[in-house]
């Protein structure tokens, strides 16, 4: 595989390396250890997936105290599509960071089936970051010294599915991206690199998956195929945690609306979730 450019290395750091975990890709569906965060979603327990109990994260900026969330109460079930809904700032992309482990709250408690992160080793993290949650970024956060096939293709690695031939090729297939596999990031429009992403995400099969704005950059018609490949991962028992426009939450089993980093409003869309196909903006 190609050297990875500085810019792919800064990105890489979103999933930290460890060197003790080659080949760990069962880990997190194997038998759990107890303690461990290396099975944190076992089927047949009646607590939430994923629960925030009094969360705020708050940054400097200068000499400035920046409030992201405050207070957060959350509890979000195994297999919901859930839309977070908000304005720019409202805190919807800490959310997200905060629920996949990509940082820390400054006060409060986050819970993944029972095991608090915040008391979690590194490497438990590590694990938890590369086989259990999938993040789709607002900047795509491709390699791009790496095709899109690449790309890809690195995700199962780092998922633990390397083994897996074909599936990368099969993934961008699926997002109508089949005939761009051997190309590069600069050499693919701004909605051809997000659909990318997607595919490497959806990919890696992991339980969580994270989308910030997902069909931001997509036109209509190829925003619908994603919303309904997004949401068919649900079917397959995958959370999907989607920031995004009010049309789309109508889709939502659940919608969770921010404003100035507080929940002001938490429940299913008026009138109960439509199909994705159904929807328009």
């Amino acid at each position: 595989m190609r050297e990875i450019g500085a810019q792919a290395r800064v990105s890489a750091t979103l999933i930290p390396p460890n060197p003790d975990e080659r080949g760990a890709g069962a880990d997190l569906r194997a038998a759990p250890r107890s303690g461990a965060l290396t099975q944190p979603f076992a089927a047949g327990t009646a607590e939430p997936l994923i629960e925030l109990r009094g969360v705020s994260r708050e940054y400097l900026l200068g000499s400035t105290r920046v409030t992201a969330l405050k207070d957060v109460d959350l509890r979000i079930g195994r297999s919901e599509f859930v839309v977070v809904l908000g304005p720019s700032g409202s805190g919807k992309t800490t959310l997200l960071n905060l629920v996949g482990a990509l940082d820390t709250p400054s006060a409060g408690s986050i819970v993944v089936a029972g095991r608090e992160l915040g008391s979690a080793s590194r490497g438990e993290l590590a694990r938890f970051r590369r086989h259990a949650v999938s993040f789709i970024f607002q900047t795509f956060n491709l390699f791009p010294g790496l095709t899109a096939l690449e790309n890809v293709q690195f995700g199962l690695d780092v998922a633990g599915r390397r083994t897996e031939r074909g599936l990368a090729a099969e993934t961008l297939r699926r997002v109508g991206l089949g005939a761009r596999l051997a190309h590069f990031p600069h050499e693919l429009s701004g909605g051809e690199q997000q659909r990318v992403a997607i595919a490497r995400a959806l990919a890696t099969g992991n339980p969580v998956l994270l989308a910030d704005e997902p069909t931001g950059e997509l036109d209509f018609v190829t925003g619908i195929e994603i919303l309904e490949l997004l949401h068919a991962q649900v079917g397959r028992g995958a959370t999907v945690v989607v920031t995004h426009n009010r049309e789309i939450a109508r889709a939502a089993d659940r919608v969770i609306e921010l404003s100035n980093g507080r929940v002001i409003a938490d429940g299913s869309p008026p009138g109960g979730p439509v199909a994705v196909k159904t929807l328009h903006w």
